[in-house]
């Protein structure tokens, strides 16, 4: 894609939605255009940049490997330090709060759609990253961790078992009297790959992060971050 930097966008409104030891997202406005979002990567720890690089690249790959599907941001521009995508206008689920039905299942087409091309989230556990478009539909961001594969192995499926399980306990927090019998029996299992997170690498990261880092994933969590 066609280079660009930040300094090529001085002249838009920013708004800094969130700076962090990976860098920083900055809200672009322009009069007549719609908003895009930045990712700067020149802000991060230089021993952190590495993986910031890294983490952009796999957002980048993921998006524009779903580019013609709707409710995923659009990639409109990436290079090493820097990335822009398209602004999802709606509000992150911890503020909307869906109660609606129709809200769930159109979540769980589009992710239904996300795994049918090959791609896992990874981090829907997270309600910030769930919308509530202006229109009442779901639509999903932050694919730092996302992955994508050709082929459709084991690991994948277990991945692609726990975005839906994610989904499913936040219904379970919104509409838990619509839970079906059969969403309930996906609730109470897990994959291997959740059994081993919790019970051992979740406490590793959570040490890496707060305690080696002071940094948390949660922090800011009560506004729209992406």
């Amino acid at each position: 894609m066609t280079g660009t930097r930040a300094g090529d966008h001085a002249s838009a409104q920013q708004t800094l939605l969130k700076q962090d030891l990976f860098g920083r997202i900055v809200r672009l406005e322009n009069p007549g255009a719609m908003p895009l979002i930045m990712r700067d990567l020149e802000p991060a720890r230089p021993w952190l940049r590495w993986l910031a690089r890294h983490l952009a690249r796999r957002e980048t790959r993921a998006l524009m490997h779903l580019a013609d599907l709707d409710g995923v941001p659009r990639v409109v521009r990436a290079e090493r330090n820097l990335t822009l995508r398209t602004w999802i206008a709606g509000r992150p689920m911890q503020i909307a709060k869906p109660r609606d039905l129709a809200y769930y299942r159109s979540a769980m087409q589009l992710l239904r759609q996300l795994h049918r091309r090959g791609v896992v989230h990874n981090d829907l556990a997270k309600e910030p990253n769930w919308l509530v478009t202006d229109s009442g539909e779901p639509a999903l961001v932050d694919f730092q961790l996302a992955m994508r594969r050709n082929r459709r192995g084991r690991l994948f499926r277990a991945l692609a078992h726990d975005d839906i399980r994610h989904l499913l306990k936040h219904k379970r927090s919104y509409l838990p009297e619509r839970l079906t019998a059969r969403e309930r029996r996906i609730l109470a299992t897990p994959s291997i790959v959740t059994r081993v997170w919790m019970a051992s690498g979740k406490r590793v990261y959570r040490f890496i992060t707060r305690r080696v880092l002071r940094w948390s994933d949660r922090e800011g969590a009560g506004d729209r971050q992406l």
